[in-house]
């Protein structure tokens, strides 16, 4: 993974072009990644962990949560995540002066909260601020030491969250069982009125879930964010993002990482429907889908890559690419959506009514919005409307928003 010496000149400034294999990856990534959070918009945040708390889970929406586990929980996030480190890489360099950086973190951590307290509990922007800033220490290491040490804080995540699932499952159950089921049912019931009688009264509800999973999220899933975000400074800095590998370099690790990839959260799946998502299951399936979720992120990634360097697909890639480019207001426009149909007064109030199959078309029906719309803007205008706003607030002062004006 050694860079040619022109690579390294390039990367001790922050890049001022663009990448059309990193932005395709990035749209591909925050498309992918409501199809596992339109269930946090629809149903009760714990129906994440147990599917069948809320709703019917036979038959066809069986089969729709076994397609989102297998094929979207946690590929897209991972990929996302590693973009974001990336993208530290594109917006810092490698030089002493980290620029806008720290600013710019300090802005997405406020746009965060507002996000999570006030609109979806699920923020993932939050967690990227905060790691972020730790992140940009690492950007001058060399991609062997960022592989390595991205690879030990997603082995320490493994260990917390995969030993705490099989620990639990040790020692849950017993004689406080019916109670916490009973408390959790009363949770359910409440939240569930709350959620459906309008924006108002669901919002402490909200903002509860959003510390909890705020704080639950860090400790679970901090290392392995900031390890992802390691992973993927190196495989910038290697010209793996950049689609500078050979095709048959890309098609090998994509088949590799899709045919492992895949069996291994097959395998997840399997575990967890055979097990009745019992404590046992969950802890099984737990394992699979940490790693397998890796493994198949990374043979998605290639297979992206891959297909960018096909000039065939051209119109495909860019297409991608356009919602990449708008991936922080497309993600935010996700959860406004999906707030205003499942959310009461102002919003449709329709949380826990909308089965799984219903809600996977939801998801189809916004991802054809983004991937219409996102071109059409871009064809305008330089940046997203809330990319904008965020790099104005970065810079301190309005940025030409119309094609042809210099931005800073």
């Amino acid at each position: 993974m050694r860079l040619k010496q022109d690579q390294g000149d390039k990367m001790a400034s922050p890049r001022l072009d663009r990448f059309v294999s990193i932005d395709a990856l990035r749209g591909i990534a925050v498309l992918g990644i409501l199809m596992m959070n339109v269930q946090g918009f629809a149903m009760s945040p714990f129906a994440y962990d147990d599917p069948t708390m809320q709703m019917d889970l036979t038959g066809a929406n069986l089969s729709v949560w076994a397609f989102a586990h297998t094929f979207f929980a946690f590929k897209f996030i991972t990929i996302f995540s590693a973009l974001f480190g990336a993208g530290i890489i594109l917006m810092a360099g490698e030089g002493e002066d980290t620029g806008r950086h720290y600013p710019r973190m300090v802005w997405l951590l406020v746009i965060g909260l507002i996000h999570a307290y006030l609109i979806w509990w699920g923020d993932i922007l939050v967690t990227y601020a905060l790691l972020g800033m730790l992140a940009v220490k690492a950007r001058r290491l060399n991609p062997r030491p960022l592989v390595i040490w991205g690879l030990v804080l997603i082995g320490v995540s493994g260990v917390i969250m995969v030993g705490g699932a099989y620990v639990g499952a040790m020692f849950g159950g017993g004689e406080g069982a019916a109670e916490q089921e009973a408390m959790m049912a009363s949770w359910l019931d409440q939240s569930t009125a709350a959620y459906q009688a309008g924006y108002l009264n669901r919002l402490p509800w909200n903002m509860g879930f959003a510390l909890m999973g705020q704080t639950v999220g860090m400790i679970m899933l901090g290392a392995r964010t900031l390890g992802l975000m390691f992973i993927g400074m190196a495989l910038m800095k290697s010209g793996f993002l950049s689609a500078s590998w050979s095709m048959t370099r890309y098609a090998v690790l994509a088949a590799v990482g899709l045919a492992l990839g895949w069996w291994m959260n097959h395998m997840s799946t399997t575990a967890l429907i055979a097990g009745e998502f019992g404590l046992q299951a969950v802890a099984d399936g737990n394992t699979w889908s940490y790693f397998g979720s890796l493994i198949l992120a990374f043979g998605y990634a290639s297979t992206v890559m891959l297909i960018s360097k096909i000039g065939v697909f051209s119109l495909i890639v860019n297409l991608f690419a356009a919602t990449g480019r708008m991936a922080f207001t497309n993600y935010l426009t996700q959860s406004l959506i999906m707030t205003y149909i499942f959310v009461g007064t102002p919003g449709l109030g329709l949380f826990a009514t909308v089965e799984r199959v219903d809600q996977a078309k939801l998801v189809l029906l916004v991802w054809a919005l983004q991937l219409v719309w996102s071109p059409i803007w871009l064809h305008f205008f330089r940046f997203g409307p809330l990319e904008w706003v965020w790099r104005t607030l970065t810079y301190g002062q309005a940025q030409p928003l119309l094609k042809g004006k210099t931005a800073a």
